[in-house]
């Protein structure tokens, strides 16, 4: 049976649903997100009435703005109504996509939203909480994951997937050596996998192989559904191989978490590599300058890994490294 690994980290949690020693799913916490969670219900200000497209603007607590629909008929602005968080704060390249609330049920009081382990408590599949003993999560392949979210690139045996995020849908591109029916239901199948992994969700599309018979393209979309749960809809693989499907998007999907700021992300990828690095004396963190400020700019950060370590950390800028090289050293071997 599959079971959550949940790894209460420096910076950010991390969680992922294993099976027979493969990732299912995973997700990431990080403690500087800004925005309520997902099903926080709270106050709201009506400061717009809806648009040419059905949704007004509220101002939550905080002044944080946020999108509102369906606008409750006859509420005049400025009025206060409690809504609930249907989808959180999304960050798209340059510019931030503020979170979208509903209305909140009658009578519901001021709530938080679950935070990640409790949404993985939710799921009904067991939790194990993790420390930093032993490296379960890169036992089930979380480092090479984590790349394959970051560089949009992920390689299977038979296939080769680019994903790549755009402002209207994340768009997975499915390469292959061999003949266009073998590659297209290959490519479907990971396709969805990847999909499941890394929590894509909005609109999708999955650029197969032209293929010609119809059959070929019901086997490929076949094998999609037998790999992503629901719910989910999708079109049918059409003659250019394109097929299109829209998930319920509640948060950022891995991918756009890891993309957004990739120093950040590299960062919390060597604050973890430096819980797990043998030795004594001083605890080094070497990387290149934006990553290492990332780090000298939370001070907490630095007092947690020393906590863990039992080490001094000593933090070391070097503009030769990429932001991939990060590495942590200790004193003494």
């Amino acid at each position: 049976m599959a079971e959550w690994l949940y790894e209460p980290g420096i910076g950010e949690n991390r969680a992922a649903l294993i099976e027979r020693g493969r990732i299912l799913e995973m997700a990431i916490e990080r403690d500087d997100e800004s925005g309520p969670r997902a099903g926080t219900i709270l106050p709201a200000r009506l400061v717009r009435k809806a648009d040419a497209s059905g949704r007004g603007m509220v101002t939550l607590e905080g002044g944080v703005a946020a999108q509102l629909t369906p606008v409750p008929a006859g509420l005049t602005e400025g009025a206060v109504l409690m809504v609930e968080v249907a989808r959180e704060q999304l960050c798209e390249g340059a510019e931030t996509k503020p979170p979208r609330v509903r209305p909140a049920p009658a009578g519901a009081g001021a709530a938080e939203g679950a935070d990640l382990r409790g949404r993985i408590e939710a799921s009904g599949f067991p939790v194990r909480v993790i420390g930093t003993g032993s490296d379960l999560l890169d036992e089930a392949g979380w480092t090479e994951a984590v790349e394959q979210a970051a560089s949009g690139i992920v390689a299977a045996p038979d296939v080769l997937l680019r994903i790549v995020v755009t402002p209207a849908m994340t768009l997975i591109d499915v390469d292959g050596a061999g003949g266009a029916r073998e590659v297209a239901v290959a490519g479907a199948r990971a396709a969805a996998e990847a999909i499941r992994r890394f929590g894509i969700a909005g609109s999708i599309g999955i650029d197969l192989p032209t293929l010609q018979a119809k059959a070929d393209r019901q086997e490929a979309a076949t094998a999609l559904d037998a790999v992503l749960p629901q719910p989910f809809e999708r079109t049918a693989v059409n003659g250019f191989g394109f097929l299109q499907l829209v998930r319920r998007r509640v948060r950022a999907s891995l991918v756009e978490q890891l993309q957004a700021d990739p120093h950040r992300a590299a960062a919390m990828t060597l604050l973890r590599t430096a819980e797990r690095t043998k030795g004594r004396g001083e605890l080094r963190l070497h990387g290149c300058p934006p990553v290492i400020a990332r780090i000298a700019a939370r001070p907490g950060w630095i007092d947690a890994l020393a906590l863990r370590t039992g080490a001094a950390i000593v933090l070391q800028p070097d503009e030769g490294l990429a932001i991939s090289a990060a590495y942590a050293s200790r004193a003494h071997p």
